[in-house]
């Protein structure tokens, strides 16, 4: 009987971190550049002293759908979307290197290009930093180029490129913050081959209905382990009261 009630009850709570897991990435259908969480149940044996006997059930996240998202025109000079593989360098809160894909950038009262998150986007020397200017644009290979604040139409000064990279996937591991990161102390140059695409936005790659019949299905799931633990507690009324007969 302790069986039963083991596995029903282990069950049940891993379907509530999945429908967690499902309601963060329906939370998220929304979010430019997001990457969706996969996730998967599997048994796991419980062990310790003696065999192991019990085995319970256990959700987890194996990855992240790497499937880009569609890319959407704004005409914000300071929107970029990454075209096919490839990632944004930013500073991460802790000042590590960090990247992403959401490309809607904004500049500080400081004059530090950011990100909407004001994460600090980097380029080949560090945090880029844009002086005032009257005209901005960004090259499809991340190189950024100002008509500075009061000057001649036809004055242009290059500023600094963005870095843009592609690491390893196997290598990329998604932080709670959102952010993708490498192994601690790695870092990956800047690769040529990456480019963006300026004016437009990478969307979320959440698939918001299948999502959504994916909490469907967990929670139908979790009533019916809620169920075997009811059955488990009449089970064990009855066998009680038969041995009370005896």
């Amino acid at each position: 009987m302790d069986r039963m009630l083991y596995l029903a009850m282990s069950g049940a709570s891993e379907m509530l971190q999945a429908q967690a897991a499902a309601a963060h990435n329906l939370a998220n259908a929304n979010t430019n550049g997001f990457r969706a969480d996969l996730n998967q149940f599997r048994a796991m044996p419980v062990f310790g002293d003696g065999l192991p006997s019990r085995v319970y059930a256990m959700d987890e996240r194996p990855g992240v759908d790497m499937t880009p998202g569609s890319l959407i025109e704004t005409g914000n000079a300071l929107d970029i979307a990454v075209k096919g593989e490839g990632w944004i360098a930013v500073q991460a809160p802790d000042g590590s290197e960090a990247y992403t894909r959401k490309g809607n950038l904004e500049i500080s009262s400081t004059g530090l290009l950011q990100t909407e998150d004001g994460l600090s986007v980097l380029g080949d020397a560090g945090p880029i930093a844009i002086p005032p200017f009257d005209k901005l644009e960004i090259a499809a290979d991340g190189t950024i180029s100002i008509r500075p604040q009061g000057q001649d139409p036809n004055t242009i000064s290059q500023v600094e490129r963005i870095r843009l990279v592609k690491p390893d996937k196997m290598q990329l591991s998604k932080g709670e913050d959102g952010l993708f990161h490498l192994p601690p102390g790695q870092k990956t140059p800047p690769d040529s081959s990456v480019s963006i695409v300026p004016g437009m936005l990478e969307t979320s790659n959440v698939n918001a209905v299948a999502e959504m019949v994916d909490m469907i299905n967990v929670q139908r799931h979790f009533e019916l382990m809620v169920k075997a633990m009811n059955t488990a507690k009449e089970n064990d009324a009855a066998d009680a009261q038969l041995l009370r007969l005896v």
